[in-house]
C-alpha cells in the first residue's frame, strides 16, 4: 500500500492556507513526488479550465526554491499544464509536506507558452532581498525548465 502525505501550503507568516492529501509516487532524499486530485469546484484559470478531480502530479523539493504540479483532465487524463510556484524549499517528512508560497507564480501552457503571475503581490512580500534573489533565481530556472519545445513529464 502507498504512504499518503498531508500537503499544505502556508503563506509568509507561516499560516496554513490550504490542505489536501497526496499519495506518494516516489521519494529521494531531496524530493518528493505525489499525486493527489484537485479538491475545489471548477474554474477557468487563464484559459485553463481546472475541474474538481482532476489529476495532479507534484514535485516538491527540499533543495530548490519552487514546487510544480503537472495538470491532467480528470476525465481522459490529457495534459492541461503544469502550475510552478515559486517557494521556500519544502520541508518533507513521512506524513505531510509542507511549503511557504511566495506568491510568484510561473504557468506553464502544453505548447510551451508561458505567463508569470502574481508579480504585484510578490513586491509587497515583507521578506529581505536575499529572499527576493532566490525568487527571482527560482523563476528564472523555471523558465529555462520550461523552454519550448516543453518536454517534461513528472511520470505520475
Amino acid at each position: 500500500m502507498s504512504a499518503v502525505v498531508d500537503v499544505i501550503k502556508l503563506d509568509i507568516a507561516q499560516c496554513e492556507t490550504w490542505r489536501y492529501e497526496g499519495l506518494v509516487l516516489r521519494r529521494s532524499p531531496e524530493s518528493i513526488l505525489v499525486e493527489a486530485r484537485f479538491n475545489r469546484d471548477d474554474i477557468l484559470f487563464h484559459g485553463i479550465k481546472l475541474g474538481r478531480n482532476d489529476r495532479f502530479v507534484e514535485v516538491y523539493y527540499t533543495d530548490r526554491w519552487y514546487n510544480i504540479f503537472e495538470i491532467h483532465d480528470r476525465d481522459d487524463d490529457h495534459l492541461k499544464g503544469w502550475y510552478c510556484n515559486v517557494s521556500r524549499p519544502a520541508e518533507i517528512s513521512d506524513s505531510r509536506v509542507s511549503y511557504v508560497d511566495l506568491a510568484l507564480d510561473l504557468l506553464v501552457f502544453p505548447d510551451g507558452r508561458h505567463l508569470v503571475l502574481d508579480e504585484d503581490e510578490f513586491a509587497v512580500l515583507p521578506v529581505d532581498e536575499a529572499v527576493r534573489e532566490q525568487a527571482w533565481a527560482a523563476l528564472s530556472a523555471l523558465k529555462n525548465i520550461f523552454t519550448p519545445p516543453v518536454t517534461l513529464r513528472l511520470n505520475g
